[in-house]
């Protein structure tokens, strides 16, 4: 599975961005979808997950009631859309595929693909 995020940028806080990642090589829909980030000198953290069938969806709590996580198993791509962002929101976003798991809450070490990421800088 090849994933690609895009949609990063620079935008003041408060602002909005939507991130998308398209997945290329396999089945879509038999992939959990998540989101995570990592900014400078900090370890890779949870942000926003879906289900590969798509009926639940888990968030981190720092971005809870601020970002959407959604899937278009037609189009191949996740989406994270996120909302008034924060100074403390700018990182790195890389999404990530696991097959079938059993549950949600996978962790990332048990995630098998990951994209490279897309750049997201949010300007006090």
């Amino acid at each position: 599975v090849q994933l690609v995020e895009s949609g990063g940028g620079l935008v003041q806080t408060g602002g909005s961005l939507r991130l998308s990642c398209v997945a290329s090589g396999r089945t879509f829909s038999d992939y959990t979808m998540g989101w995570f980030r990592q900014a400078p000198g900090k370890e890779r953290e949870f942000v926003a997950a879906v289900s590969w069938g798509g009926g639940s969806t888990s968030y981190a709590d720092s971005v809870k009631g601020r970002f959407t996580i959604s899937r278009d198993n037609a189009k191949n791509t996740v989406y994270l859309q996120m909302n008034s962002l924060k100074p403390e929101d700018t990182a790195r976003y890389y999404c990530a595929s696991r097959f079938r798991p059993y549950t949600i809450a996978v962790p990332a070490t048990q995630y098998d693909y990951w994209g490279q990421g897309t750049q997201v800088t949010v300007s006090s």
